[in-house]
């Protein structure tokens, strides 16, 4: 039962995809397995990837959240409490798991999972950077920051895409990339942004989204609609009005 042979037969290895798949655990949960050269790797789909409670929380960063929250109850501030090496060292190494999970997600087509799991790491970005002991830990996650807000970006985008939803796509994106810019004005390196590859792709993403906006049936309802209110045609607006409701029905 130790050997893996049969569970890899027939699944190969393919050096230039992710190959990754959902099957159903001994416990009857959900689990992620992602194919490598010499073998797998097995993943849990919620909680931590590797299914451990770490003091008793699902997450080593739920942990040390609940360490702020105590240290504030017993001192009434946050004045002093700080993430040692060893303590951002494990968060690092906690957010390497979920990396590798919102990767293997992101190919199974399960963005909601994808948008959790990077919710959760930009977190903890947040976290270490705001509470690490010493300035290189403090920015040890930061250069990863855009590449994880564009894979929250897009995991959100194919939600609202399939449910129509093409002026939220567009706000969200445009979102995105402001926070990646400001990102690099406060590194003082503003020139970056523009070269950026995270910048690159959601922009090009925003002219597709954009370029299927201008035609949608919506989007010239709401301008006729808009037209009619304009000349004081409140009878036509008024139709129009109803045919936007039926559409958004759909």
């Amino acid at each position: 039962m130790l050997d893996i042979t049969r569970i890899v037969q027939g699944w190969d290895y393919k050096a230039d995809e992710v190959t990754v798949r959902i099957i159903q655990g001994d416990d009857d949960q959900s689990k992620i397995q992602m194919r490598l050269d010499l073998g797998l790797l097995q993943m849990e789909y919620s909680g931590r990837p590797d299914g451990k409670r770490p003091h008793g929380f699902e997450s080593l960063l739920d942990y040390y959240q609940h360490q702020l929250e105590e240290y504030v109850l017993e001192n009434g501030m946050e004045e002093g409490f700080f993430l040692d090496p060893d303590d951002c060292a494990a968060l690092r190494n906690e957010a390497l798991q979920y990396y590798y999970r919102y990767l293997s997600l992101f190919h199974l087509q399960e963005f909601g999972a994808v948008e959790r799991d990077t919710a959760r790491n930009l977190r903890v970005f947040d976290f270490v950077k705001r509470y690490a002991e010493d300035e290189p830990d403090r920015f040890s996650l930061e250069q990863y920051r855009p590449y994880v807000i564009m894979m929250n970006t897009r995991a959100a985008i194919h939600r609202l895409l399939e449910t129509g939803q093409l002026e939220e796509a567009i706000e969200l994106v445009h979102t995105a990339l402001h926070t990646i810019k400001e990102f690099f004005r406060e590194l003082g390196r503003a020139e970056l942004a523009e070269k950026c590859n995270e910048v690159l792709f959601l922009s090009g993403l925003l002219d597709e989204i954009e370029t299927k906006w201008k035609s949608h049936p919506l989007r010239l309802l709401r301008e006729r609609m808009q037209a009619a209110v304009d000349r004081e045609d409140y009878e036509t607006a008024a139709r129009i009005r109803d045919q936007i409701k039926q559409l958004l029905k759909k």
